[in-house]
């Protein structure tokens, strides 16, 4: 079998970890996977053979046999649209367009900011799952706007914390159909998944704690443009929340909008952009602080609606 040399020293986010999931997570690998290649010898760490039970340290070097078979997984091609706003040693944010997912998950075989990150040559950190290396948090296929993504470790380590302490400031804008009354306000309402659409989520009694804030920021004769600032991160909580005080999002058919509207205004999908993103910086602390125009299907659908005001 043709194999392919792999070495590299461990990273910080793996640290502590056993030689055989370390090495899953490094090379994309089931548990299985790794044990099999321990156990024909093809991985060394620090120049001696490993064993699943051997613990991992940073900075130890790992080396790797790995088999190349006839269906490997092709390379990563590049996303169009996916524009880099910022870039440094530990951290990529992007602007990431309609119908690009974050991470490959089951069943979707479209393009995703990992692979677009891939494409152009831009490493991310090795920490998180295989499949989701260096994803901190993530945004909707049909959602559009800011994402981070971790280069480093330690950028890894601290975004995550900092997403799961509320540290970061998340500003979305989303157009809604009709006037929330108040115009200003919070949804409080538990979500989970829907009880019998396993595709959608739904506010459910005894679901996760849930919290929206949202202003209106321009009224139309249809719909309302909101700012919305999220206390949680649960799954489609936007348009899961906008949807049970019957504003949903417009053009978010799977949750109740008018698709009378929708064609209207020319949208395919759920009027909602990940606007603004800031935190501070992992390394060295300082705040950041980034902003995303509206896409161009979502600004063509406000320009209409105000034309018509």
């Amino acid at each position: 079998m043709t194999t392919q040399a792999r070495s590299l020293p461990i990273p910080d986010g793996l640290d502590g970890l056993r030689l055989d999931v370390a090495v899953a997570r490094l090379f994309g690998l089931s548990r299985t996977a790794a044990a099999d290649l321990l156990e024909a010898g093809s991985v060394t760490l620090d120049g001696r053979d490993g064993r699943k039970s051997d613990r991992v340290t940073s900075g130890a070097w790992i080396e790797v046999a790995l088999p190349v078979t006839a269906d490997a997984a092709p390379p990563p091609e590049p996303v169009p649209g996916l524009r880099i706003v910022f870039e440094d040693n530990d951290l990529v944010v992007v602007d990431k367009p309609v119908g690009v997912a974050a991470h490959p998950s089951p069943g979707w075989t479209g393009p995703t900011v990992i692979g677009g990150l891939a494409a152009a040559g831009h490493r991310v950190a090795l920490s998180g799952a295989a499949e989701r290396q260096g994803i901190v948090h993530r945004l909707d296929v049909g959602t559009t706007g800011l994402m981070v993504v971790a280069k480093s470790e330690r950028a890894y380590s601290v975004l995550k914390d900092a997403f799961r302490d509320r540290a970061v400031d998340k500003l979305y804008a989303a157009l809604v159909q009709g006037h929330p009354d108040p115009s200003r306000g919070t949804i409080d309402a538990p979500i989970d998944r829907h009880p019998t659409h396993d595709y959608k989520w739904a506010v459910v009694a005894g679901g996760k704690p849930s919290v929206t804030h949202y202003e209106t920021v321009e009224a139309f004769r249809a719909a309302s443009l909101l700012h919305v600032r999220l206390e949680t991160g649960r799954t489609h909580q936007i348009r899961v929340h906008m949807s049970a005080i019957r504003h949903p999002c417009v053009g978010d058919l799977t949750y109740g909008a008018d698709p009378t509207l929708a064609s209207r205004l020319g949208l395919q999908r759920q009027w909602l952009h990940a606007h603004r993103l800031a935190f501070d910086h992992p390394v060295d602390g300082h705040r950041v602080e980034f902003e995303s125009p509206p896409a161009t299907d979502l600004q063509a659908a406000l320009d209409t609606l105000a034309a018509e005001s």
